[in-house]
């Protein structure tokens, strides 16, 4: 599939996707946000003691969480002030990685009123393919924030 134009909102920057993420699975997993390109936004995780099964790989429920950390918080900077919230997410696990960084990027397959798919690919330090995924989200009226 091509890539959908879009552009993102002027408002936002790393820094503050980063700091939305203290205190979450996102901060225990080590996710960081890293660039939000053009038509992309791309983080990394460590592949250690955090992100490892048993037998020292990548634990598949990691990468399925970098999966949904990028595809969630990409569809929610496209949402145009409205909350998103996951559908369904699948994933293929490509490649085994026993350590070093894992780096994620998605890319909309659909940006509409309701719903928004992203499909997101990780790759190791290498460049190599690990996990591809893709991730279908709901678009929700947000709410009015209460007034006190």
């Amino acid at each position: 599939m091509h890539p959908l134009a879009f552009d993102w909102p002027d408002d936002i920057a790393l820094p503050q996707l980063n700091a939305r993420s203290e205190g979450t699975l996102m901060q225990a997993l080590g996710i960081t946000f890293t660039e939000l390109g053009e038509g992309f936004l791309r983080a990394t995780m460590p592949v250690d003691a955090r992100t490892h099964q048993p037998y020292g790989l990548l634990h598949g429920g990691a990468s399925v969480a970098l999966a949904e950390t990028l595809g969630s918080s990409a569809g929610m900077l496209m949402a145009g002030g409205n909350a998103v919230v996951g559908l369904e997410i699948n994933a293929n696990h490509l490649r085994a990685v026993r350590s070093g960084t894992v780096t994620g990027t998605a890319r909309p397959l659909h940006l509409g009123r309701s719903t928004q798919v992203w499909e997101i690919h990780i790759e190791d330090d290498a460049g190599r393919p690990a996990c591809v995924s893709r991730i279908t989200l709901a678009v929700l009226p947000q709410p009015p924030a209460s007034g006190g």
